[in-house]
C-alpha cells in the first residue's frame, strides 16, 4: 500500500474551527522543542508551546501565531486544540505592542508579587504576534 502524501490538519480554537484541510506538513513548537509532522507520523500527544505554526500544502506555506494548547498526532490526522491561533492579518499589532510593554514593565519591576514566569510568557506571546504581523505587513 502506498503512503499518502497528505494528512488532515484540524485546528480548533475556542471561538472557531481555525483550520480544517488536508496538508503535506506542519511544523510547530511543543514543550519538548520544535517538531515537523509528515504523513504517517507515529502517534503522539504533546503540549503546544508558543511559536509560529507553519503549514505546507501543495508547495505553498502558511504561517500563524499558535500560542498554547495540545496536539494529537495520528497516522492520517493531526488535531490541535489551541488556546489562541491567529493568521498574520488577524493580529492587532497595537494590542500586541501594549502587551509587550506591560510584560516588560512587570519583568523589570522586580516586585515580589509579580509572577515572573507568567510575565515572561506574556512577553514571548506578544513578540511572536509582533514578529509575524511585521513579516506579513
Amino acid at each position: 500500500m502506498a503512503e499518502s502524501s497528505t494528512f488532515r490538519l484540524k485546528i480548533i480554537a475556542p471561538e472557531r474551527i481555525f483550520y480544517d484541510e488536508d496538508v503535506n506538513m506542519v511544523e510547530l513548537n511543543t514543550s519538548e522543542g520544535e517538531i515537523g509532522i509528515l504523513p504517517e507520523h507515529i502517534p503522539l500527544t504533546t503540549i503546544v508551546a508558543p511559536g509560529i505554526l507553519k503549514i505546507s500544502k501543495d508547495g505553498e506555506k502558511k504561517e500563524a501565531a499558535l500560542l498554547d494548547g495540545f496536539v494529537e498526532v495520528q497516522k492520517t490526522s493531526v488535531t490541535i486544540l489551541a488556546e489562541a491561533c491567529e493568521w498574520p492579518d488577524e493580529i492587532d499589532a497595537n494590542r500586541a505592542m501594549e502587551a509587550r510593554v506591560r510584560a516588560e514593565r512587570r519583568i523589570k519591576s522586580g516586585e515580589a508579587e509579580i509572577n515572573l514566569i507568567r510575565a515572561e510568557l506574556a512577553l514571548k506571546k506578544s513578540l511572536i504576534r509582533l514578529g509575524l504581523a511585521e513579516k506579513y505587513k
